[in-house]
């Protein structure tokens, strides 16, 4: 036990704190820059078992922040290299490598089995996703994000309200890491931040993380947050599919440029979110689906074509040609 002496002398965590982490089963979606504080923490604390599920593979611009990884890992599975390092550090954590992104179909599958899941992928797409899958199953949530300098991290499900409990809608523009930059620190900030929420959960130290949100401002290095134990849960919202979960009767609607990268859609008609203003564009089908890259544009569309027809309306997130975890 000299590995785990120093937290084990905590009075709120024991012998008994350290059996519990030895025991869980941990999801971990994302292998970028918030998973990098987070795997080094749980590995290093004696987590029994952790998921690791990330499609991408590591490249050039990920090395400022995803601090996991090394120039000779470039071009290498994510979640695999992950994989090995921490091994390395604790051999007694079993680390399973799914080489692959989250979708709707996957998603269930992989949160039935674990304790608990970490949203590090910085995907609003997945956060949804996990956070329905999370909500419907009972399994807590630690989901964070950060784009510039502002970030934040919330425990949802498990008990708590949900994420779309808290964030219901979408505002008409979301920040991304490619075209508003992203501070390595105040990743690492956040990711630490989710490690030590996940512990407390995990350990059973109060007060209990689930129902709280930390808000984090890089430049002044200002921290916030509020408890939302009390949040409704909304009567409806758009929900995420994937493709494969498309049916021939839907009415298949890609909202992506002609030249945007990304999977092709076969038999889909190519609109533009404005086309949804206005009560001229009515489905052709039972249920509406509407895809683009990252899910915001089909949101956006969802919440127009909501106001006019009160239809079934599904979303997708495509992503690119190849996957990649931006945080």
């Amino acid at each position: 036990m000299t590995r785990y002496a120093r937290q084990i002398a905590l009075p709120a965590f024991g012998v008994a704190g350290q059996d519990r982490l030895a025991a869980a089963h941990v999801l971990v979606v994302g292998a970028g820059g918030l998973a990098a504080p987070v795997l080094q923490y749980l590995v290093g604390a004696g987590v029994g078992r952790i998921t690791l599920m990330d499609g991408d593979r590591v490249s050039l611009s990920n090395l400022h922040r995803q601090t996991l990884f090394r120039m000779a890992d470039i071009g290498q599975p994510k979640a695999q290299v992950a994989a090995a390092h921490m091994t390395l550090l604790n051999p007694d954590c079993k680390i399973s490598a799914v080489l692959e992104p989250l979708d709707p179909v996957n998603a269930p599958g992989h949160v039935a089995v674990v304790d608990l899941v970490l949203d590090c992928a910085d995907s609003f797409a997945a956060s949804y996703i996990l956070s329905d899958t999370c909500h419907g199953l009972g399994k807590p949530l630690i989901s964070a994000s950060i784009v510039g300098t502002s970030g934040y991290v919330g425990g949802f499900c498990g008990g708590a309200p949900s994420l779309r409990a808290l964030f219901p809608d979408l505002p008409d523009r979301l920040g991304s890491c490619d075209a508003d930059g992203v501070f390595g620190p105040a990743v690492g900030v956040m990711g630490s931040l989710q490690a030590q929420m996940a512990i407390a959960i995990l350990a059973g130290i109060e007060p209990d993380p689930l129902g709280q949100l930390v808000t984090f401002e890089a430049i002044g290095s200002r921290f916030g947050g509020f408890r939302f134990d009390k949040a409704p849960e909304p009567e409806d919202g758009f929900h995420f599919i994937a493709p494969a979960q498309i049916t021939p009767s839907d009415w298949l609607i890609d909202l992506r440029a002609e030249a945007e990268s990304g999977p092709a859609l076969p038999n889909a008609i190519r609109r533009s979110v404005s086309d949804f203003e206005y009560p001229t564009t009515h489905p052709q089908g039972p249920r509406a689906v509407l895809a683009c890259r990252s899910g915001l544009r089909s949101w956006q569309a969802a919440t127009r074509l909501r106001g006019h027809w009160d239809g079934e309306i599904a979303l997708i997130a495509l992503g690119d040609v190849q996957q990649e975890t931006d945080t």
